[in-house]
C-alpha cells in the first residue's frame, strides 16, 4: 500500500488511500532539531497542545468533541529519530461507511486536528497557564519516573555517556533543569515559530483519495506559500578509539550491562539491510546470538538483546545480569561480535533471521500508524524505502555483506548499572 506525496503549500501530504482499515488514521509530524534549547519545550509542548483549542477550551469540552466524533482517538508524543525530535499529533476516526450518519466525519475530524495544531486554547499571546502547569508536573513526572525503571534508565545511561556532546545523548521528554524556566508565554513564542517554519508532514490513512485529503488540508490547515527550515543532518560517527567503561552505581539488586557500538550504517546507507540482519543474528530474537550464549547456555544474563537505531548509526546490547558476573558477561558478549565478524553464523541463524525479519516488515503493513512510521523512516532518513522494497532486499543479503557489516561495527562504550558495595577503586567487580 503505497504513500502518494504531495505538496500543499509548505505542508508535506502523505496519503495512503486503502479500505483495509475500519479506521481513518489521520497524523501531523512536526521536525525539531534535538538540541538542548528546545527538548524540553517541545516534549511540554505535545501534551499542551492536546488540552484545549478555542472552540473547544476545556478539558471536558474536548473530551465530548471527540465523544461527538464517534469515540475518535486523540494521540500525542515526542520522539527522536537520529538528531531529529518528532512531536506528534494525530486522530484516529471510525471509517464513515461503517455508520449510518457519519457522513461528515472526516471532514469534522480533519477540523479538529487543524484546530488543535493551529488554533490551541490560549490567553492573550501566552498558552493557558493552568494547562502548563499541569503539564510541566506531568513531564516532570514523566522524567523522574525513569529512575523507577532500570532498563531505560540503564539504556539512556549508556547513550549519554556514549553520545557525550552529541545532541543525540538527549531524553526525549526533556530535563528537570529547564522546567523552572518554561512560562505560557516563552512556551506559545516556542509554539509560534515552530509551527511556521519548521518540516511538517501530514498522514492520511484510509479511503479517501488524495483530491480528498488535499481538499481537507486547504480548508482546515494554515497552508502557506513561505519555506521551511532545512534541519541540519544527524551526525554519523565513527569510533576506533579505547573502549569506554563507565559504572553507575545505585541501590540495585541485578546489574544491567549495557554496550554501544558505533556501526557507520543509516537508513539511508544501501548496507541497511545487511546491518538488520546483522543486528537479527547478534541480538534481536529468541533464536539470535545473545539469547542462547549469554542467557540460555551460559546462564549469565536475565534478559540479553540489540536493538539497532536506523538515523543516528548505533547499535546497543542491554543484557541484565547478576553483578558478581560482570566481567564473564562482557567477556562472551563480545565474544559473539567477534564470531560475527569471522562471519561465525550458521545458514540456518540466516534463514531464521530473515524470516523473522520478513514477518515483522509484514505485520507492520496491517497496522495503519505502522505504515505512517515506517514511511516516515524515509521522509527523516532522506531515502524512500516502502516496506515491500525491505523486504525485498532483506531476502537478498548475502552471507558476505552480514560479515561485512560486523566488520564495520566498532564497540565504542561499555556501561554497568551496579549496586553501591565495593570501594572506589572495585569499578565493576
Amino acid at each position: 500500500m503505497p504513500f502518494e506525496s504531495v505538496n500543499v503549500g509548505n505542508l508535506r501530504v502523505h496519503v495512503c488511500s486503502t479500505d483495509k482499515f475500519k479506521t481513518t488514521l489521520i497524523v501531523a509530524m512536526i521536525q525539531q532539531e534535538l538540541s538542548a534549547e528546545t527538548v524540553t519545550r517541545h516534549a511540554l509542548l505535545s501534551s499542551v497542545l492536546q488540552r484545549g483549542t478555542r472552540t473547544h477550551p476545556s478539558t471536558v469540552g474536548l473530551k465530548r468533541k471527540l465523544d461527538d466524533l464517534y469515540g475518535a482517538t486523540l494521540f500525542g508524543d515526542v520522539f527522536k529519530r537520529g538528531e531529529r525530535h518528532i512531536l506528534q499529533l494525530g486522530l484516529d476516526l471510525a471509517e464513515s461507511s461503517f455508520l449510518s450518519d457519519a457522513d461528515t466525519l472526516l471532514e469534522e475530524g480533519a477540523a479538529f486536528l487543524g484546530e488543535l495544531l493551529y488554533r490551541p486554547v490560549t490567553d492573550g499571546e501566552a498558552f493557558r497557564e493552568e494547562y502548563v502547569r499541569a503539564e510541566k508536573k506531568n513531564l516532570k513526572q514523566k522524567i523522574e519516573s525513569l529512575m523507577d525503571d532500570k532498563i531505560r534508565f540503564a539504556a539512556l545511561r549508556c547513550v549519554e555517556e556514549m553520545c557525550k556532546g552529541e545532541p543525540y545523548a538527549l531524553f526525549n521528554h526533556g530535563r528537570l533543569q529547564d522546567l523552572d524556566g518554561i512560562n505560557p508565554q516563552n512556551l506559545y513564542t516556542y509554539y509560534r515559530e515552530l509551527i511556521r517554519t519548521r518540516p511538517i508532514d501530514l498522514y492520511f490513512v484510509g479511503d479517501l483519495s488524495v483530491d480528498r485529503a488535499v481538499k481537507l488540508v486547504e480548508d482546515h490547515f494554515s497552508v502557506e506559500t513561505s519555506s521551511r527550515e532545512e534541519l541540519p543532518p544527524t551526525q554519523v560517527k565513527s569510533y576506533q578509539g579505547e573502549v569506554r567503561e563507565v559504572v553507575d552505581r545505585l541501590d540495585v539488586n541485578q546489574g544491567k550491562l549495557n554496550m554501544g557500538c558505533r556501526t557507520g550504517v543509516t537508513y539511508a546507507d544501501d548496507n541497511y539491510a545487511a546491518l538488520l540482519m546483522f543486528n537479527g543474528i547478534l541480538g534481536g530474537f529468541p533464536h539470535s546470538k545473545l539469547f542462547i550464549n549469554v542467557r540460555e547456555k551460559a546462564s549469565l544474563a536475565y534478559y540479553a538483546a540489540s536493538r539497532v537505531e536506523s538515523h543516528k548509526g548505533i547499535l546497543t546490547v542491554q543484557s541484565g545480569i547478576e553483578i558478581a558476573n560482570y566481567q564473564k558477561a562482557v567477556d562472551i558478549i563480545r565474544d559473539q561480535f567477534d564470531q560475527m565478524r569471522q562471519g561465525k553464523f550458521t545458514d540456518s541463524e540466516i534463514s531464521q533471521t530473515r524470516a523473522m525479519l520478513t514477518n515483522q516488515l509484514k505485520e507492520r503493513q496491517d497496522r495503519a500508524f505502522d505504515l505512517v512510521d515506517a514511511h516516515y523512516h524515509g521522509i527523516v532518513g532522506g531515502r524512500e524505502r516502502p516496506l515491500q522494497e525491505m523486504i525485498r532486499e532483506i531476502g537478498q543479503v548475502t552471507r558476505e555483506e552480514i560479515t561485512t557489516a560486523a566488520q564495520k561495527m566498532s564497540l565504542d562504550t561499555i556501561y554497568f548499572l551496579r549496586d553501591r558495595k565495593g570501594g572506589e577503586g572495585d569499578g565493576k567487580n
